[in-house]
């Protein structure tokens, strides 16, 4: 049974490797729960219907948009951002990725697709360039970053192609 729309209630989820609890308003979206309570700034909001990637997390190692899931469909399940991608003050080999092939302009759009690339690489090793391109028709960029983020996907997926 759900809470009335004006109640408060408490989410337990574990958010880049540490466990949380969050008090939240009942059909609370989690991206402005990441957003708003938890400081996950890379998590950015535009379409608010899943179709343009910006607002890409990892739920329990799988790219979803957070702009269509409530914040109570993760109790106790593993939210990933990008900020939980740097370990020790290192990046990610995804987000390092972007940086060596300069595959950022605005950056708006960015986090969402380190975020897609780094599910795929979790799910599919063995993923080729072909399938990245498949996973990131997802996330759009208005500046057109694509080419410089093709060619971080290639390095991620198939090095020994680059040029």
């Amino acid at each position: 049974m759900s809470a009335p729309p004006n109640t408060d209630v408490s989410v337990r989820l574990e958010l880049n490797g540490d466990d949380r609890t969050v008090q939240v308003r009942a059909g609370e979206l989690l991206l402005e729960t990441l957003r708003e309570r938890l400081d996950c700034t890379s998590v950015r909001g535009s379409c608010g219907i899943g179709v343009c990637g910006t607002c890409t997390v990892q739920l329990d190692g799988r790219a979803v948009s957070s702009c269509l899931m409530l914040t109570q469909q993760v109790e106790g399940r593993a939210v990933r951002t990008s900020e939980g991608l740097c370990a020790g003050g290192e990046l990610d080999e995804v987000q390092q990725a972007f940086v060596d092939h300069e595959a950022y302009q605005c950056s708006f759009c960015i986090p969402g697709m380190v975020m897609t690339l780094r599910a795929l690489k979790d799910e599919e090793p063995d993923a080729d360039t072909e399938r990245a391109r498949e996973v990131l028709a997802g996330n759009l960029c208005r500046c057109g970053t694509y080419p410089w983020v093709l060619h971080a996907a290639m390095d991620l997926f198939e090095p020994e192609n680059q040029r």
